[in-house]
């Protein structure tokens, strides 16, 4: 409206800008749903969503305005994570400095497990499993649980979810020490031989063998689909990981090929490993049901993380060179165009792993 004077719109609010040319409704109404760091620069920038055009700015702020208003008239259950995230932190993050803004997003990068779960779907086990399996020091798991603590109470705030889970996340037991410290306990020689000797007891037994003669994480392997495993040329296929450098493939030890080969032709499910009742295996599911009883039968002390570097410890000992036990473990080191194996290269990965 000529004349009319119009107030400066809210960090995060969003935007109504004209648009060049002749057009009939000029004027483009934009969202901010979410943020981006630079990290070098230190700064943050806002990503935006155009929820329509308008033939005068007017309408474009009255649209705007009942957005915000009425934000989730879309069925809410639909809703995930990462969108509860981005929302929460278009809102958020003009009110608070580029390094926490950086904070929490390294946070989110932790949560990688649940982004793309229906936030009405989200329990308890969802999000201690996240702080379970971070391997992250105390320090950063609070972080994360912030992160839960603001996202919930977002979410409660728009009617998004009924029950505030975040609360009752418990990082105290991390308080005074280190996960990674912790994490970083290999299996010994004696006790790798008694999960040998436990092999026949029980199926589930296998996949602590394939963890430690893979190096893969435990969220690696759970979510391994049989489409990706190649028995033929021994290896199998990692296309999401927490890390970029985690994205690879991984090479098939001769002493749980026949695990490998079992699991592949146990049934129907779409997953390399399942569940009794032939379904994907939840970490919650198989850490409480599985892991931690078959561990404490043993007479250990470990987490599946061990495993892991068990592998690594194997490798070294057996005289890897230290850019293969990258390669296979998929280590910060190797860079994108490392990630694409040659047969040959894919050869010697797994003449190294059949050393262990």
């Amino acid at each position: 409206m000529k004349g009319m004077v119009y107030m400066r719109l809210p960090n995060g609010f969003g935007n109504v800008s004209k648009l060049p040319g002749n057009r009939r409704k000029p004027y483009r109404a934009r969202v901010t749903v979410g943020w981006e760091t630079d990290e070098k620069a230190g700064t943050i920038r806002q990503r935006f969503k155009t929820i329509g055009y308008y033939e005068t700015k007017q309408e474009g702020l009255i649209a705007l305005s009942t957005y915000h208003q009425t934000p989730y008239d879309i069925d809410s259950t639909k809703i995930t994570f990462a969108e509860v995230f981005d929302r929460w932190s278009a809102e958020h993050y003009p009110k608070v400095s580029a390094s926490n803004a950086k904070g929490y997003n390294a946070a989110y990068r932790s949560c990688a497990v649940i982004e793309k779960l229906r936030f009405v779907d989200i329990r308890l086990a969802h999000l201690q499993g996240v702080i379970d399996d971070c391997g992250k020091n105390y320090p950063t798991m609070k972080k994360i649980k912030q992160l839960f603590n603001q996202l919930y109470k977002y979410a409660m705030q728009n009617d998004l979810c009924g029950k505030d889970y975040s609360k009752y996340v418990d990082i105290n037991q991390y308080r005074d020490r280190n996960p990674n410290a912790y994490n970083r306990q290999p299996f010994s020689k004696s006790e790798i031989e008694k999960v040998w000797q436990w092999k026949d007891s029980n199926e589930y037994i296998s996949v602590i063998l394939m963890l430690i003669y893979s190096g893969v994480r435990i969220g690696e392997l759970l979510n391994l689909k049989k489409e990706c495993v190649n028995l033929e040329e021994r290896w199998f296929d990692i296309t999401a990981s927490k890390t970029e450098s985690g994205i690879r493939k991984v090479p098939i030890a001769e002493k749980v090929f026949p695990y490998f080969e079992y699991w592949m032709n146990k049934n129907d499910c779409e997953y390399l490993l399942s569940t009794p009742e032939e379904k994907h295996f939840e970490y919650r599911n198989y850490y409480d049901s599985y892991w931690t009883p078959f561990i404490e039968q043993m007479g250990m002390n470990h987490r599946p993380h061990d495993t892991r570097h068990t592998c690594v410890s194997l490798l070294t000992v057996a005289g890897v060179q230290d850019k293969i036990i990258k390669k296979i473990v998929g280590h910060k080191g190797q860079s994108v165009t490392e990630i694409v194996y040659t047969h040959f290269e894919m050869q010697e990965l797994i003449t190294a792993i059949n050393k262990i």
